[in-house]
């Protein structure tokens, strides 16, 4: 795999080798070795989570206090999102602010989220699947977010406002404020 940071420190973008014949592909998703050394850190990935969306369906901006916290690393089955990280870590340089990539089953892209980030996607094709490995366990005590229309944020997700779907716990989250530490 091929990495790339981005302009946030840990936020990492993956573009896998891909081996190409007659029959298909091949490709390695992940290989702990590899992805620890490029991130430079260990992450312990302890469950794997799916989704399939449709167009417009926009699901975040979420993540989890501590001590459950997690680290995701997120790719695209089938079709294609939008997807996004907000720096949610009080004591960086980049507090607050926020990266998009397009993840999609013909990029085979893949994006390392660590700890401390909100995290979205909107669906930009027909459908999606979506598929994300996680270094802590869901708890839903410690389930939070942040309002995918925050002002703050200025979020461009790339699609009018009329074609988001989003679920009633999403359209409710709470706005990011500069002065809330969110992650307590």
């Amino acid at each position: 795999m091929n990495a790339t940071t981005t302009n946030i420190a840990g936020l990492v973008l993956f573009e896998p080798v891909i081996y190409e014949d007659f029959r298909g592909h091949f490709i390695e998703t992940y290989n702990k070795k590899v992805f620890d050394q490029q991130i430079g850190m260990e992450v312990d990935f302890v469950q794997d989570n799916y989704s399939k969306s449709s167009y417009g369906v926009l699901r975040g901006l979420h993540f989890q206090r501590a001590p459950f916290s997690q680290a995701k690393l997120v790719r695209v089955l089938e079709g294609e999102v939008l997807d996004v990280a907000v720096d949610m870590r009080t004591n960086s340089p980049t507090y607050g602010h926020h990266f998009s990539t397009i993840l999609s089953a013909e990029n085979k892209k893949q994006l390392f989220i660590p700890r401390d980030f909100a995290h979205g996607f909107v669906v930009l094709s027909k459908s999606a699947e979506f598929f994300y490995k996680c270094d802590n366990y869901y708890s839903p005590s410690h389930d939070a977010g942040i309002v995918y229309n925050d002002s703050h944020l200025k979020i461009d997700w790339k699609l009018p406002q009329k074609d988001l779907i989003l679920s009633e716990k999403d359209k409710h989250l709470e706005n990011f404020n500069m002065k809330t530490t969110f992650l307590r």
